[in-house]
């Protein structure tokens, strides 16, 4: 106390000037609704729900064109396996003339390759899994979209709460201002306690202007993922809870699904053996002649061509899918063990949060009775403004702990929903 009397009775009277110039920029800032003129607009509308969000999100989302690649290759499939011939059929037609000029032969012939044992039956069965597969992996890409929706609402929501914070921080500041303003002019508090409540203003000020700042990172986040400017009127989550992660979350669906499908392939690759085995069915006509050599006659042939010795050359592609699927199975496996983790940490973030608010809550409590207090102590002299400040300042921490905590509990269930694969 003594050096702080000390430094009010040090004070030049050349910094009086200095004051008013504070004075002025703190008006001129009061008086501007935004410090920062850019601003990234959000509508929160009543009527739309936060799966109306995800499905608006999906129709525009970059992986749409993908997912719909996917589906048109189950088709397809599809269509190749319901085919009656394994490929391609070809048709030939050869002249044969004889050196006399005077013999000819034409030969037509129609050649079509054939399934073999059990192949048919194995490209079926892998297009209706490509066709299961890209449902799923639609599933999959629809819960991370709704997680990034999640966190980009949970954020915007904290990004809020901090920038109202800080301007109810930044009008009590405001206040107390005018307040050491008036008892300054009446003589009651040195020019100081002016000079540091203009402090104090500007600091709020500047952290106001930064939570404008952050809030505005968070809803362009948002608009950036979704294409849309409006929020759900509502979008707190019911805590849904499981010990284990289930076999059905939609990630885990996903990956299951390639590595039947994988499987049925590398099945339908290695039935193709050395090749596809070819009937051949044609025509032999010597009719159109006078050559007293000709029978005039036409012959029906037919004959099949089985290839074989081929295995070395499969094996390449064999090897491949192989490889394609042994990649996918390394990919669950660690997909599970993140899940499992993400779990684990979802489930340890809600309790200690629950503890946590209540916790923030009491010294909410116990930091609005103290700041009473001093307000009344510092009203009638009793303590200074340095003092008052930094109880004030507690206080609006306390306040602001309190309402973040809540929102992170709301948050965290949602995020939990997330990680278990539960779909708002």
């Amino acid at each position: 106390m003594f050096f702080l009397n000390l430094f009010r009775r040090l004070i030049p009277k050349l910094l009086l000037g200095n004051i008013v110039f504070f004075a002025s920029i703190a008006l001129s800032f009061a008086e501007a609704a935004h410090v920062v003129e850019h601003h990234d607009p959000i509508e929160s509308d009543a009527t739309l729900s936060l799966s109306k969000v995800i499905d608006l999100t999906l129709e525009k989302y970059p992986d749409t064109a993908w997912l719909k690649s996917l589906e048109e290759e189950a088709a397809a499939m599809g269509r190749r396996g319901d085919s009656w011939t394994a490929g391609a059929s070809q048709a030939g037609l050869r002249f044969q003339e004889a050196t006399s000029g005077t013999l000819h032969y034409i030969d037509g012939t129609v050649q079509v390759p054939l399934w073999n044992l059990g192949q048919r039956d194995a490209e079926q069965r892998t297009a209706k899994l490509a066709e299961s597969s890209a449902m799923s992996q639609a599933a999959a890409v629809k819960l991370r979209v709704a997680g990034l929706i999640r966190t980009a609402l949970w954020d915007m929501t904290l990004a809020n709460l901090s920038y109202e914070q800080s301007k109810a921080e930044l009008t009590l500041t405001d206040q107390l201002l005018a307040k050491v303003q008036r008892r300054v002019e009446l003589g009651d508090l040195p020019r100081a306690d002016l000079l540091l409540a203009q402090s104090e203003s500007l600091q709020k000020r500047s952290a106001a202007t930064l939570a404008e700042a952050e809030l505005m990172h968070a809803r362009k986040r948002y608009t950036s993922i979704t294409q849309i400017t409006r929020i759900p009127g509502a979008y707190q989550e019911k805590l849904v809870e499981l010990t284990e992660i289930q076999q059905n979350h939609p990630a885990l669906a996903a990956i299951n699904d390639q590595i039947e499908r994988k499987q049925a392939e590398l099945n339908a690759v290695k039935l193709i053996g050395s090749g596809q085995t070819n009937l051949a069915v044609g025509i032999n006509s010597d009719r159109f002649t006078n050559d007293p050599r000709s029978n005039q006659t036409e012959s029906f042939n037919i004959g099949v061509t089985v290839p074989f010795g081929g295995s070395a050359h499969m094996a390449r592609q064999v090897a491949a899918v192989n490889v394609e699927l042994n990649r996918l199975i390394a990919e669950r496996e660690q997909l599970s063990r993140d899940l499992e983790q993400a779990h684990h940490e979802a489930e340890h973030n809600l309790e200690v949060n629950r503890a946590e608010l209540g916790i923030a809550n009491e010294l909410q409590q116990v930091a609005e009775e103290h700041l009473k207090m001093t307000q009344l102590s510092f009203s009638v002299g009793e303590i200074d403004l340095m003092d008052l400040l930094k109880i004030q300042s507690r206080t609006q921490q306390a306040v602001l702990n309190a309402k973040q905590r809540a929102i992170m509990l709301q948050r965290d269930i949602a995020l939990y929903n997330q990680v278990i694969g539960v779909m708002p």
